[in-house]
């Protein structure tokens, strides 16, 4: 069985890998033309969108314009190196660009759950969360990609895995 720390890299992998696919086919429509899309990933973001009540990637506002293009230009090409460097394990060169990726990231969401925690749908293009039990199951879409930075930031920061002072070689 894996140890605690190698599971996390694993948890880390997969976060990253799945990113790539959630980032091209999904959250850029937010960002492109959707005509660009395919109508299937159309569908597809048109049903969750009036599933979980997430007007936001619909009709987007400028701020959360900026985020996705945040998303597409700084953090896509980082999936990759981060997917294999916590595959592999113990990659100290990947601590600092993980440390810049979680802070960006958990600041990100965070406002982003301000937003469905605090605004007031009732005048959104598309339908909004408007009852606490929508506000939070949309939260809840949202909330691992705050938890998994927290995580990854913590495990930069701390773990002797990647905070070695130094003391270990480093790969």
């Amino acid at each position: 069985m894996a140890e605690p720390g190698r599971l996390l890299e694993y948890i880390f992998s997969f976060y990253f890998i799945s990113h790539i696919p959630i980032t091209l086919a999904v959250d850029m429509q937010a960002l492109l033309p959707r005509s660009m899309f395919p109508g299937a990933l159309q569908g597809l973001l048109d049903w969750y969108s009036a599933r979980f009540k997430d007007p936001m990637m619909l009709d987007p506002p400028p701020w959360f314009s900026v985020f996705i293009l945040c998303e597409a230009v700084l953090q896509m090409p980082f999936f990759p190196f981060a997917a294999y460097a916590f595959y592999k394990g113990s990659c100290s060169w990947i601590r600092i660009p993980a440390i810049v990726y979680s802070t960006h990231v958990a600041t990100t969401v965070v406002s982003i759950l301000g937003h469905i925690l605090f605004n007031d749908f009732s005048k959104s293009t598309y339908p909004g969360p408007n009852t606490l039990s929508e506000r939070f199951t949309l939260t809840a879409i949202y909330i691992p990609y705050l938890i998994i930075p927290l995580l990854i930031l913590l495990t930069m920061l701390f773990s002797k895995r990647y905070n070695s002072d130094g003391k270990q070689k480093r790969k």
